[in-house]
C-alpha cells in the first residue's frame, strides 16, 4: 500500500502525538531539553505493548532465548574493551556564521554524498573539502564550516568519582545494552542450563551524546533498546544469521506494518570483526531509515572482554568437550523507532460524509486502549451505573477507558485518534434488553451485543 500524503507529514504526526498524550517534549515547562522526549499516558501504553510483543516473540515463544536486565552503570573498562572509548564517535563540524554544531557525515548525506562512519578525520574532511560547494547549513544557509573532528558519543558521569577529575576516573552511562549481555555470558551459562546455540535478550535504556538529534523520536539522546545476542558455534554464524533475518522481518509484519514499507539495507563497509550486517529499514515520513539491525559479529565481543577482564569466556561443549569462544548473531531494535514506525503506519485521515476524521489503525494488541465504554448520557444515573458496571468487569482483562464527556460523535473521534479498536455504548434499551452497541474503529459499523456475550466477543476480536 502506497503511503498517503497524511502519513508522510511528520508535523501532523508530531501534533497528534502531543495533543493526544502520546509523546511530550521533555522538561517542556522549562523550555524543553533537546532530543529528549517523555511518553505520555497513551504513549507509555503503546510503548509497553511494543515491548511486550517483542519480549513474547523473543523469549516466551522460544526455548532457546533467556532474558536479562543488566545495570545502566558498568565498570568503565567494559567500554575500553568494547572499543567505545576510542572508536565510538561521529564527525563534528560547526557553522562559522550561526555556530550550529552539526554532524559532518549527515550534511554530506543530505547533499547525496556518502561518507562511511569508519573513515578517518582526514578522509572525511577531504570528501567535505571536495564537495563544500554543495553543502549548506540547515539553520542559516551559510557554507562556511570548521574542519570535522571526531566527537565521542559516550555520556560521562561522575558516579563514584570523588576526585572531580573525570579524565582520570571516567564513568559512563551505557552507550548500548548489548555489553551488559556479553559480560554476563558466563553467569547465564552457569545458572540457566542453556546450551549453544542460545540467545540472551534485554530491553533497557541507552544514552548517546548525539551531535544532531532530530526527526522526533527517531534519533534521541536517551532511548530504549530491544537487543538479543545469539551465541553460536564458530562456522554456524551465517546459517543462524539468515534465520534471524527472516524472523525479525516477520515480526514487523505481525505488528501491522505493510511489507512494501519495509526493505533490507546491506552494509557494504563492515567493521573489521563483522561477517555480515543488514538493516531493516522503514519508510518514515523522511524516507527509508534504519528500524533494526541484524549483525553477524563474530567472536570479537567475548574475546575482548576475556582479554580485558582476565576471565575465561570459552564455552565447553558438553557433548564434544570442545572449548571455543562463541560467535554472535545480534538483533538490535529501538523502542522509539518502532513506536514511530507503528504510529506512522497506523495514522490515517479520511472523509466521513462532509467531515474528516483522523484515526490510528493500530493492531488491537498494540492499541493503548482496547475498549472504551460510554453511557449515552452522563446525567442519567442509571445509564452511568450500568456503564460503570460493564467497564469495571472488562478492565480486568483488557485496558479499557470510561468516557462520558461530550456527545457520542465527539467521543468516537477522540477514541479514533488514540487508536481504540472498539467503543461500547450503554443506552436506555440496554436497561430493557441487556444489549449494548459496539462500534468498530476501522469500519465504523455498529452491532448490538448481549452483555453476557461481551467477553467472548472481545476475546475473539482482540
Amino acid at each position: 500500500m502506497k503511503k498517503s500524503e497524511a502519513q508522510n507529514n511528520l508535523e501532523k504526526i508530531v501534533s497528534l502525538a502531543k495533543r493526544r498524550g502520546f509523546v511530550f517534549p521533555s522538561s517542556e515547562i522549562y523550555g524543553g531539553f533537546p532530543a529528549v522526549y517523555d511518553f505520555g499516558p497513551y504513549g507509555v501504553e503503546l510503548a509497553n505493548n511494543i515491548k511486550k510483543e517483542w519480549w513474547r516473540a523473543m523469549t516466551q515463544l522460544r526455548d532457546d532465548v533467556v532474558g536479562l536486565d543488566s545495570a545502566i552503570f558498568m565498570n568503565p573498562k567494559i567500554w575500553e574493551a568494547s572499543g567505545h572509548v576510542k572508536g565510538f564517535s561521529d564527525p563534528l563540524t560547526e557553522c562559522r556564521k550561526c555556530h550550529s554544531r552539526l554532524r559532518l557525515d549527515a550534511l554530506l548525506e543530505e547533499a547525496g554524498i556518502f561518507a562511511d562512519e569508519k573513515m578517518t578525520e582526514d578522509e572525511i574532511n577531504q570528501i567535505f573539502e571536495d564537495n563544500k560547494q554543495k553543502i549548506k547549513c540547515p539553520s542559516c544557509g551559510a557554507q562556511d564550516f570548521t574542519p570535522g573532528k571526531k566527537f565521542n558519543l559516550l555520556v560521562q558521569s561522575n558516579l563514584g568519582n570523588f576526585t572531580g577529575d573525570w579524565s582520570k576516573e571516567p564513568t559512563y552511562l551505557r552507550g548500548e545494552t548489548c555489553q551488559g549481555i556479553y559480560v554476563n555470558f558466563k553467569n547465564v551459562v552457569d545458572t540457566a542450563r542453556v546450551k549453544i546455540p542460545f540467545g540472551i535478550a534485554q530491553i533497557g535504556k541507552a544514552f548517546r551524546n548525539e551531535i544532531t538529534a532530530r526527526q522526533f523520536v527517531f534519533r534521541t539522546r536517551e532511548f530504549e533498546q530491544m537487543e538479543m545476542q545469539y551465541f553460536v558455534k564458530p562456522g554456524d554464524d551465517m546459517a543462524y544469521f539468515e534465520k534471524w533475518r527472516e524472523t525479525r522481518f516477520n515480526f514487523y509484519l505481525d505488528l501491522g506494518i505493510a511489507p512494501e514499507n519495509l526493505k533490507w539495507h546491506k552494509h557494504e563497509n563492515l567493521v573489521f570483526y563483522a561477517q555480515e550486517a543488514y538493516d531493516i529499514e522503514y519508510n518514515f515520513p523522511f524516507g527509508f531509515k534504519e528500524l533494526e539491525g541484524v549483525h553477524a559479529r563474530g567472536n570479537y565481543d567475548l574475546t575482548q572482554h576475556s582479554k580485558f577482564s582476565g576471565q575465561d569466556l570459552n564455552y565447553l561443549d558438553p557433548n564434544t568437550n570442545e572449548k571455543f569462544i562463541p560467535h554472535v548473531v545480534e538483533t538490535s531494535a529501538g523502542v522509539g523507532r518502532t513506536f514511530l514506525a507503528v504510529f506512522c503506519e497506523a495514522y490515517q485521515e479520511e472523509a466521513v460524509g462532509e467531515e474528516m476524521r483522523t484515526v490510528l489503525r493500530l493492531a488491537p494488541k498494540l492499541a493503548p486502549v482496547k475498549i472504551a465504554v460510554f453511557p449515552l448520557l452522563k446525567n442519567k444515573p442509571e445509564l452511568v451505573a450500568k456503564a460503570r458496571e460493564i467497564f469495571d468487569d472488562l478492565k480486568k482483562d483488557w485496558r479499557s477507558e470510561f468516557d462520558d464527556n461530550g456527545n457520542i460523535g465527539k467521543r468516537y473521534r477522540r477514541q479514533d485518534e488514540i487508536g481504540t479498536p472498539y467503543c461500547l455504548t450503554v443506552d436506555f434499551d440496554t436497561l430493557e434488553n441487556g444489549e449494548v452497541t459496539v462500534r468498530d474503529r476501522d469500519t465504523m459499523k455498529q452491532e448490538r451485543i448481549k452483555i453476557n456475550d461481551l467477553r467472548k466477543f472481545f476475546q475473539e476480536k482482540i
